[in-house]
């Protein structure tokens, strides 16, 4: 999704702090430069060319640096910090392997519009491009992946690209800046000058809208029959669902929150119809199709919530609000485009679609509140409980939702039980559900909740996980043990990798071809997680489950992993196939809903 900026008006990196010229090394330089944006934690680990850097880390005052235990680990807990508290995230490796093994975290960070900094070491300058031991092309690897990317050789020019880096990962669209410097560059000798400003004369994000394009919305707006508010994740990275809610209780146009955009409109408010897309609720894949307006804000019509694009919303006209200009008619066709930030555009819509309104330009939506009520009556999420009295996933996930409740943050894997939680968990909050939407990444769940801890300590978070992608990324268990992060994990053990399996059930004829993880055999994840100095738990019967989320709440001394054993034929309903229209969902196998439609 395209996504607006978090407005900070406290942001270190926009006007600058004078500070005094003197003669350190680059990798002093570097350590002051991160003192000077306010970076509050590094995850990362040492390795030959970023080696420079580690020794004047170690004394630092206000730059902690959490040792990770592997570079993708290390990223994706930047982008758990940065989805949880709007800040930079920071992570930190070597040259060769150690950048490489960043690239999954960029791109995620890329496709989900996340602020992110990544700092690695080069080979010294003089062996740039000689092949020399551990070296890869990192600025060259990234490029397509990154909002920009630095390749430092000179210590000098240190302080300025972490302070553009910085201004350019959270400002415009969020995303990830890469700085990669060379050894010789980290240990040679600079004078240390903190830049007073940003001059990119390159890079202006237009986040104010013109008042024409919002004055012709919100006209637009009050005439339409069939409105949706179809709401993208870049709400939540502008900060703008306090904007959202006003614009939706002002005109009571129903509203989805796509899977990035969960906690953006409060799940619990009557006018919200539920989660878009490949398996969302009925209500919401109805809303849109059956719409003749599309108020899109901060969402870019990604293949997953489209479906077949041909027949996505065929008789809907469409409103588009985003940052990033690049995302409007890219894959629909906008007839009101409006760059900018999305809160900017919201604090100006509302009082235009409110002077409208006084000047008694209305549409009655009850017609379509009629419409939209009986699809959610009729076909509500929902799933049936296994015959075979195992322990059903979509209830573990529903008890924990509401044990925990909507305060806390859930990170997710990718697969099954990320569909599961995006649709029985409750979410009322902003910045309460991070997860790997564009880019899919198995293993996210883990580091990114010990990255959401570590940024809100005073938080419960709980890694929403399947033993597929928990058996990618565990080892970062040990960094939450040794550095006192206290996550806990509800472990939705199917023994399978479930989604795959899922589709090999529907469209292969059940040829389950390396789909059985045997996770019901090994490992024993109790026993892992005590190896790992947590408390690990197992649930098996339905009975258990309220009692093992209650005692790993009570539990706040070490990390938490909760085992639970659950069906492993347990489907992700509705559903839409890859591919496949909007029209066509289905809400158990072989049933698909019928709704009313308009002739156009």
């Amino acid at each position: 999704m395209a996504q607006g900026r978090k407005t900070d008006v406290s942001d270190p990196h926009k006007e600058g702090k004078t500070v005094m010229s003197e003669k350190i090394t680059g990798a002093q330089s570097l350590v002051r430069s991160l003192e000077q944006v306010e970076a509050e934690v590094v995850f990362g680990i040492p390795g030959g060319a970023i080696l420079p850097a580690y020794d004047p880390l170690m004394d630092s005052k206000s730059v902690r640096h959490i040792l990770v235990r592997h570079e993708q680990g290390g990223g994706h807990a930047a982008q758990g910090y940065a989805a949880a508290t709007g800040r930079v995230g920071v992570c930190m490796a070597t040259s060769g392997p150690g950048a490489t093994n960043l690239v999954t975290p960029i791109a995620d960070a890329h496709m989900d519009s996340v602020p992110l900094v990544a700092i690695t070491g080069q080979v010294s300058s003089a062996a740039i491009g000689s092949d020399a031991f551990q070296e890869a092309d990192i600025r060259g690897i990234t490029m397509p992946i990154t909002k920009h990317n630095y390749l430092i050789t000179n210590a000098d020019d240190i302080p300025r690209a972490i302070k553009e880096a910085f201004h350019l990962a959270s400002t415009g669209r969020p995303g990830p800046v890469l700085v990669d410097i060379s050894k010789d560059a980290l240990q040679n000798e600079t004078t240390f000058d903190w830049p007073a400003f940003v001059d990119m004369p390159g890079y202006k994000p237009t986040t104010k809208p013109h008042a024409r394009q919002i004055k012709e919305a919100a006209r637009m707006i009050v005439e339409a029959k069939r409105p949706v508010l179809y709401v993208g994740g870049g709400v939540i990275r502008a900060g703008a669902n306090k904007e959202l809610r006003a614009l939706a209780d002002l005109t009571g146009i129903p509203v989805v929150t796509t899977l990035m955009a969960r906690g953006a409109f409060p799940d619990s408010h009557p006018q919200h119809m539920g989660m878009p897309g490949m398996h969302g609720s009925v209500g919401a894949v109805g809303a849109l199709q059956q719409s003749d307006l599309l108020i899109t804000l901060g969402a870019r019509f990604d293949d997953r919530v489209t479906g077949k694009l041909s027949s996505f919303a065929p008789r809907a006209s469409v409103i588009h609000i985003d940052i990033d200009p690049a995302e409007i008619g890219k894959n629909r066709v906008a007839d009101i485009p409006i760059v900018a930030d999305v809160r900017e555009a919201l604090i100006q819509l509302v009082p235009a679609v409110t002077a409208e309104f006084d000047a008694g330009n209305r549409a009655d939506l009850t017609p379509w509140w009629k419409t939209l009520n009986n699809l959610r009556e009729t076909y509500p999420v929902g799933y049936d409980l296994p015959t075979d009295g195992t322990l059903s996933p979509q209830l573990v996930i529903e008890r924990l939702g509401k044990i925990v409740g909507p305060d806390a943050i859930y990170t997710s894997g990718v697969g099954q039980h990320q569909m599961w939680a995006a649709q029985f968990i409750g979410y009322e909050n902003p910045n309460t559900w991070i997860n790997s939407g564009g880019l899919g990444t198995m293993g996210y769940a883990i580091p990114a909740a010990m990255g959401a801890k570590v940024g809100c300590p005073d938080k419960a978070v709980w890694a929403v996980d399947g033993d597929g992608c928990f058996q990618m990324t565990n080892q970062e268990l040990a960094t939450c043990t040794i550095n006192d992060i206290p996550i806990k994990v509800a472990l939705i053990n199917n023994s399978s990798l479930g989604m795959v399996r899922q589709w090999q059930t529907l469209f292969y004829n059940e040829r389950y071809s390396n789909t059985d993880l045997h996770s019901h055999s090994f490992p024993d994840f109790v026993k892992l997680a005590d190896a790992y100095g947590c408390l690990g738990l197992r649930v098996t019967e339905a009975d258990e489950i309220d009692k093992a989320i209650e005692k790993a709440m009570e539990t706040n001394d070490v990390p938490v992993v909760i085992d639970f054993r659950v069906h492993r034929d347990a489907m992700v309903w509705p559903m839409v196939a890859a591919g496949m229209s909007n029209d066509e969902i289905q809400f158990a196998r072989d049933l698909a809903p019928k709704w009313e439609r308009e002739e156009a």
